[in-house]
């Protein structure tokens, strides 16, 4: 056993030591955590369209998440980096900094205003997010009766069958052999003799007819093996049909002009679920 006199020695070297700063305390092992005022400058950069430089401000943190509206949420990111937004809009940007003891704390958010598209990058689709008042971008175009169109719960939804037939379209203004990207994401439970269609077409719809112009760019069609089992993703890679099949969903156009974004579906039965559309796209490629 040690003396008792070698025990206080010791007990007193440690303490010394300690005050001397050799020993320090850790902030997660001890469950504390540093209170930090959370901040962030956002502001545009010159000679750069729609992108503007952000910075955590924040003093004493060691890491960052941003949410810049842009539907994913916060995700972790660099203390400074730039964002760019193609699309005209209004974007309620966030950020979250993180001190030490792995806790986050939210900054005020700020507000940044797009008032134009990106000429090269921005979204042609107006309404394509079928968020609230987005309806009034789209015509509704019954050709045989069975199946309906109806925005829902942020989503564009054809429901039914029945060998009934339906779409939506919109004029889009388009630059001659300028390359662009088209796309959309649809989801459905499966589908029963259904096709799922989308032209690019010239000719001007005609209520209650159907529709070709252009020929089908990009297709679900369930005698082709794709759209009779459960699906969930982007257009331009689950296709199974039309001309822009394996291209990533890239067209150009021969002339400048009005084309119409047309999107049909029909069939025996659409599934339980029905087909939903969400976040459609024509951006420029390059």
């Amino acid at each position: 056993m040690k003396p008792t006199n070698y025990i206080q020695t010791a007990c007193l070297g440690i303490l010394l030591s300690c005050v001397a700063g050799s020993c320090q305390k850790n902030e997660a092992d001890n469950g504390l955590k540093t209170e930090l005022q959370a901040s962030f400058t956002a502001t545009p950069v010159a000679g750069r369209t729609n992108t503007f430089l952000v910075i955590n401000n924040t003093s004493g943190a060691i890491n960052t998440r941003w949410d810049f509206d842009k539907g994913t949420g916060f995700t972790m990111g660099k203390m400074v980096d730039t964002v760019f937004f193609p699309d005209a809009g209004v974007y309620t940007v966030r950020m979250q900094a993180m001190g030490k003891g792995g806790i986050f704390y939210d900054a005020p958010a700020q507000t940044i205003d797009i008032p134009t598209s990106d000429p090269v990058a921005g979204n042609l689709v107006q309404g394509g997010k079928f968020n609230p008042g987005d309806e009034s971008k789209w015509t509704i175009h019954p050709i045989s009766a069975g199946v309906s169109f109806e925005m829902t719960n942020g989503v564009m939804l054809a429901t039914g069958g029945g060998w009934g037939h339906a779409a939506i379209y919109q004029p889009i203004e388009v630059l001659a052999d300028k390359k662009y990207r088209l796309d959309m994401v649809v989801s459905g439970s499966g589908a029963t003799d259904t096709w799922f269609e989308v032209f690019l077409g010239t000719d001007v719809p005609v209520a209650n007819s159907d529709y070709s112009s252009g020929g089908n760019r990009l297709a679900l069609n369930t005698w082709a093996g794709c759209g009779n089992s459960p699906f969930n993703g982007n257009l331009a890679t689950i296709a199974c049909e039309g001309s822009l099949r394996g291209t990533g969903g890239e067209v150009t156009f021969p002339q400048s002009g009005t084309i119409y974004l047309f999107i049909k579906t029909g069939g025996a039965n659409l599934g339980i679920s029905g087909i939903s559309i969400d976040n459609v796209e024509l951006r420029g490629a390059n």
